[in-house]
């Protein structure tokens, strides 16, 4: 028997009925699913060191689970001493299994360990169903050991679904347990 995720069973047998109760879909495709989730790191500092860079996709492949990708620079701005094709950050994209355990490791262990946590903010949405996070510091999660981190760097995690609107986004989100602030 294969293995499948707490929060993917989770999906299938809650959040579809209940999602189908609050917007009235008629076919169970029409329910709004999660297709991916995009971790991304900048690395400012890396114009003056390399290793940085290094290190920023060791730490994202331990939070992730999955290999880390640089990101390269698009064009040449002089201020910075920037260069085309200079990496200047990490990317990675999770889909299937590992989206749903990282969602999961985020939801129980990462963001209760922020400081005074409140919950998340509800203004990240884009207007196409797709919700934007930022985390200002990587130790929050429990696969960095906080005393072999050579600077503390912010990350950016995007939500990526299939609903239409931000309304039906958000109460996807909800189901599957991110903690959105009450207004």
């Amino acid at each position: 028997m294969a293995y499948i995720p707490r929060l993917k069973e989770e999906y299938k047998s809650r959040v579809i009925n209940a999602l189908t109760d609050e917007f009235g879909y008629k076919n169970v495709m029409q329910v709004p699913k999660l297709e991916r989730i995009v971790v991304s790191q900048g690395v400012g500092t890396a114009v003056a060191d390399k290793k940085l860079i290094d290190y920023s996709v060791e730490e994202l492949t331990k939070i992730t689970g999955q290999k880390a990708v640089p990101t390269l620079s698009k064009k040449d701005v002089a201020t910075f001493k920037l260069r085309k094709g200079m990496p200047i950050g990490t990317r990675v994209t999770l889909r299937g299994e590992r989206m749903y355990e990282f969602l999961d490791r985020l939801i129980t262990s990462a963001l209760p360990r922020v400081r005074d946590f409140g919950g998340i903010k509800a203004t990240g949405f884009d207007g196409r169903g797709n919700y934007s996070l930022g985390i200002t510091e990587q130790i929050i999660f429990p696969e960095i050991d906080i005393d072999k981190v050579k600077k503390i760097e912010g990350m950016n995690i995007t939500f990526v679904t299939s609903a239409k609107t931000d309304q039906e986004a958000k109460s996807l989100l909800s189901e599957l347990g991110l903690p959105f602030k009450k207004n």
